[in-house]
């Protein structure tokens, strides 16, 4: 049998396509309207055909279609943006990102594969838009504009966790399957065994991390093994290197046991702000993650050590001068670290010329790819 050719819309730099051609699918076509992300794409996939662009206008759209029949595209994944939907961003009832899931429709009903795969955050199943002068929810929208055609999945939550990634990441996905073909596309079946963060990183050296607000001769002071574990790290790999917090930010962590967050710590290790006054926040910041658990859901803003449940898990060091409990890797995860809990490869081949922050922030809004990959052998299964 040969390969299923595919078209991926909104595909930002390409992480959901990291191991599809190895299972016999070949990614022919992309679209992505960013040009730094292109950029990406491009390099890791330089024989896809991409068209940077916006896929409102008609002209993109159109090329979209000429090149899906030429190539003869039997699949086409669509992942539109979330933020207008997902939890941890802003949420707006009329965010114009929560639209573009109709011009990707206008698309896919032009091309008609024989399967379709959507994607997003859980929140998608409840967000509403405009059909036919009435507000109807997007799964609804998605069965008027193809039930007649197509069957859908059984059930559209799904965790990563489940399927052998190292970190809870629900997502909606909607899959569907042209009723001309016998089998209907659903999801596989769960691991036995979750992978947790000891599994996933557990062997990695410690890090201490970059105190970037005093001068070097007090964060050796602070960190006397600064350098020696940087080496370590960067042996390992580039992107395992050590994070950059404030101070009064790692003090806090430094005296967080793995799990807690520094919110529970007595007065003199709870959070605080430049002026010295207590930080406010929730319960679910300033933690530290578990060991024996997946990692919790990569945001866009994992380089923030204040925001949900970004701090390094830490292991138990010894007391400080003053006979107080100290935890080691008072941090958030190296790029490298959030790779392995995405289940991106070891070897994920980065251009030399994107910077932390935007790698940060694209595996942030990615899906986890051995999902995508385990998702895809089930239609493996069913088209041969």
């Amino acid at each position: 049998m040969g390969k299923i050719k595919a078209m991926s819309l909104f595909a930002n730099v390409g992480i959901a396509e990291t191991y599809l051609n190895e299972i016999g699918i070949d990614v022919v076509v992309a679209n992505e309207i960013e040009h730094q992300r292109v950029r990406f794409y491009n390099h890791l996939y330089p024989s896809t055909q991409m068209i940077e662009g916006d896929i409102t206008i008609k002209e993109i759209q159109d090329k979209l279609v000429e090149l899906a029949k030429n190539e003869k595209v039997e699949l086409i994944m669509a992942t539109p943006p979330c933020q207008g939907m997902s939890t941890a961003g802003k949420k707006e009832k009329n965010d114009a990102r929560n639209l573009l899931i109709k011009d990707a429709v206008k698309v896919i009903k032009e091309v008609k594969p024989k399967y379709i795969f959507f994607e997003n955050v859980p929140e998608q199943l409840n967000t509403y838009i405009e059909y036919k002068n009435d507000e109807i929810l997007i799964p609804d929208y998605l069965k008027k504009e193809f039930e007649n055609d197509y069957s859908f999945n059984d059930n559209f939550i799904i965790n990563a966790a489940d399927y052998g990634v190292p970190q809870l990441r629900e997502r909606a996905i909607i899959l569907l399957t042209r009723k001309d073909v016998k089998k209907k596309w659903n999801f596989p079946k769960k691991n036995n065994e979750i992978v947790t963060m000891e599994k996933a990183i557990g062997n990695l050296p410690s890090l201490d991390p970059e105190i970037y607000d005093v001068p070097y001769e007090d964060q050796l002071r602070i960190f006397p093994d600064f350098e020696k574990k940087k080496a370590e790290g960067l042996n390992i790999s580039k992107w395992h290197y050590p994070p950059k917090h404030v101070y009064r930010q790692v003090y806090s962590l430094m005296h967080t046991p793995t799990g807690e967050t520094a919110f529970n710590n007595i007065d003199l290790f709870k959070p605080k702000k430049k002026d010295g006054t207590y930080t406010k926040g929730f319960k679910n910041t300033y933690k530290r993650q578990e060991w024996n658990k997946p990692a919790f859901t990569v945001t866009m803003f994992n380089r923030t050590i204040g925001s949900q449940n970004n701090v390094h898990p830490g292991r138990y060091i010894g007391k400080d001068k003053d006979g107080y409990d100290l935890y080691s890797d008072a941090r958030v995860l190296t790029v490298y670290e959030l790779m392995l809990v995405t289940s991106l490869p070891k070897n994920w081949d980065i251009p030399n010329w994107a910077s932390e922050h935007f790698v940060r922030q694209v595996i942030g809004e990615g899906i986890p790819p051995l999902l995508v990959k385990k998702i895809m052998q089930e239609l493996i299964n069913i088209d041969e």
